[in-house]
């Protein structure tokens, strides 16, 4: 497996993660908004290496959204 490759599927494995246990309402937002941060940076580097600059700006709002909801569920 590429390192692209891996770090395509980690972003995404953590932005599910993220997703699940946000949506769950379980007190585990934190963790959840910081799984996040981590998935916008793994995408992020991803998009860089791979030209996807489209994906690149996305991955800058998700890392925003990442740090506010840390601060909000802190």
């Amino acid at each position: 497996m590429t390192k692209e490759k891996a770090l395509e599927w980690f972003g995404v494995g953590t932005a599910i993660a993220y997703s699940l246990l946000v949506a769950s309402n379980s007190g585990y937002e934190f963790w959840g908004f910081s799984l996040l941060l981590i998935s916008s940076f793994s995408i992020g580097l991803w998009a860089f290496l791979c030209s996807h600059r489209a994906m690149l700006l996305l991955q800058f709002f998700y890392a925003s959204a990442g740090i506010i909801g840390m601060f909000r569920w802190a």
